[in-house]
């Protein structure tokens, strides 16, 4: 349906959403880029965003810049060689006790809490519990469905202030040595009320952030090489492994689009859009796209360049994206180094969201 909208009609409007989607790449990155005409800050154009949803996902530059940089120095500061290697043991335990035991699902199995042990691991927290976790990330994720269901936006609310509790007593607790020690130590002690707010909500929408598009990304991307038999055993080439993550994101990513607002008068595609009207880039279009990928249907795990909109672009783009990636080599890593081969075991079931793609179930064994 994607490719035949980006043929025929590459700028759409969605009654449902009340937003014009794009699916073409170039249309899509345009967007991205331009944040002077695009807008992702509400308030620029006449809205309000409550409080706990003021993040630096929510500022535009140049507004967002401070809090940005904030935490992708303290990102850099960390020891990414360190959490990848962890993960890696993580899942090899994981495998360990699954296989020969018969059919597992992945998603509870691997998907949730190695996403969970990466990023308590980078912001040096303890791993909240992955079931009690998993039901309020859900929550949230679901939320961001909102415009299309209005009855996700309250259960959404309750969540986000149950994860903002959690935050509030990480930052208020002694943390161990990682990100959110660095962010704490790193922002000033005079600084006022509306900073402090900006970095713990960012805190939230980065642990939350991370944890579910690491969990759907690791449920695609398993899928995906389950379906591609002997994908996985070429992935023990150091350099294919390195693109290869890349591909298995554009190829089936976790993140099916965002949403701008148009601050004046543009056109995009031959279409006319007014300022204050919605515009969604759709990434799962876009990623397949032939203008920017050749061959954009296939797996091809060697594809470079691969600019893809996995995990957005430009000064929204994923804060965490090393660290998604560095969880995905993880995973394929321990998987072709257990001496069991994985095996698909029937048919996922995927959630019916929108906003993300993912699986609630992944069906898998491990043949010994």
């Amino acid at each position: 349906m994607l490719a035949e909208l980006r043929e025929c009609e590459p700028v759409f409007w969605h009654a449902g959403m009340g937003s014009w989607a794009l699916t073409r790449y170039a249309d899509s990155v345009r967007v991205l880029r331009d944040h002077e005409t695009f807008a992702r800050d509400p308030r620029r154009t006449g809205g309000t965003v409550p409080e706990p949803s003021l993040s630096v996902q929510t500022l535009d530059p140049p507004q967002q810049n401070a809090v940005r940089s904030l935490f992708m120095t303290a990102l850099r500061a960390q020891d990414l060689t360190g959490v990848e290697d962890r993960a890696r043991l993580l899942v090899r335990e994981r495998l360990d006790q699954l296989a020969g035991g018969g059919p597992f699902d992945v998603v509870a199995e691997i998907a949730v809490p190695l996403s969970v042990a990466v990023v308590a691991d980078l912001l040096g927290v303890e791993p909240p519990p992955y079931g009690e976790f998993a039901a309020v990330s859900d929550a949230i994720m679901r939320s961001m469905d909102g415009g299309l269901d209005p009855a996700l936006v309250e259960p959404g609310r309750v969540a986000r202030q149950q994860l903002s509790d959690l935050v509030d007593s990480w930052f208020a607790a002694s943390a161990r040595p990682g990100l959110l020690a660095r962010v704490r130590q790193a922002t000033a002690p005079d600084a006022d009320a509306l900073t402090r707010l900006y970095v713990k909500n960012t805190a939230r929408v980065m642990f939350q952030g991370g944890y579910s598009t690491m969990a759907a990304a690791i449920g695609n991307a398993v899928h995906t090489l389950l379906t591609h038999p002997g994908e996985f055993g070429r992935m023990r080439d150091r350099e294919l492994l390195a693109t290869g993550v890349d591909e298995l994101v554009r190829f089936d990513g976790p993140v099916q689009g965002t949403t701008r607002t148009a601050v004046r008068s543009c056109r995009i595609g031959g279409v006319d859009i007014a300022p204050g009207q919605k515009v969604v880039p759709l990434f799962a279009a876009a990623n397949r796209d032939p203008a920017a990928f050749p061959g954009a249907d296939e797996l091809v795990l060697d594809r470079s360049p691969n600019r893809h909109l996995g995990y957005g672009w430009g000064p929204h783009s994923c804060i965490g994206t090393t660290v998604a990636q560095a969880g995905l080599r993880a995973l394929v890593t321990a998987i072709n180094d257990h001496p069991a081969r994985p095996a698909a075991a029937g048919d996922g079931v995927r959630r019916r969201t929108a906003t993300m793609r993912a699986f609630d179930t992944l069906p898998a064994t491990l043949l010994v």
